[in-house]
């Protein structure tokens, strides 16, 4: 590190150093990401007995997916850079106050940022069987799926998917 920083400031040199932890918690962050696909099972839902039904698409809704669980490293991270950078601003009691407001600010919008980032495009799928009945599932929009069009609902040990047939 002491190649890239030398001749920087002491400021200047903490604050790279924190913006770039925050910005590799943020990559691993994303690497983390759940699936809403039908296309994806998870290690435990491979080599397991599902039952599939056969029905016809009656409607198809765009819907957004969010992600209920955030992991806290957008807010952590955006906390961490925004007090570095307020540190580096005044002195004294200035440099504390502006560290406490740069770390405050810095966590509300890396946890905004985070939130956005679990979001996913999906669909809401319903299904009537061929037994009569009727079913919603809520699937991400990787698979294009119709009004009329016959499917598979595919459940069990896991998630219900919609397939085309």
């Amino acid at each position: 590190m002491a190649i890239f920083t030398q001749g920087l400031p002491r400021r200047a040199t903490r604050f790279a150093a924190v913006a770039g932890i925050s910005l590799s918690l943020l990559v691993l962050a994303g690497c983390a990401s759940q699936s809403a696909s039908s296309s994806v099972y998870t290690y435990g839902q491979a080599q397991s007995e599902q039952i599939v039904r056969y029905g016809t698409v009656v409607s198809v809704r765009s819907v957004v997916i969010q992600s209920d669980k955030s992991s806290g490293l957008g807010a952590l991270s955006g906390a961490a850079l925004g007090g570095v950078a307020g540190s580096a601003v005044g002195d004294g009691r200035g440099q504390i106050l502006a560290s406490i407001g740069g770390a405050l600010l810095g966590g509300l919008a890396g946890n905004a940022v985070e939130n956005q980032v679990g979001k996913t495009r999906g669909l809401e799928i319903t299904v009537r069987l061929d037994n009569g009945e009727t079913r919603v599932i809520a699937q991400a929009a990787d698979v294009a799926l119709n009004s009329g069009q016959r499917v598979q609902v595919i459940s069990g040990g896991g998630p219900t998917r919609v397939v085309p047939i």
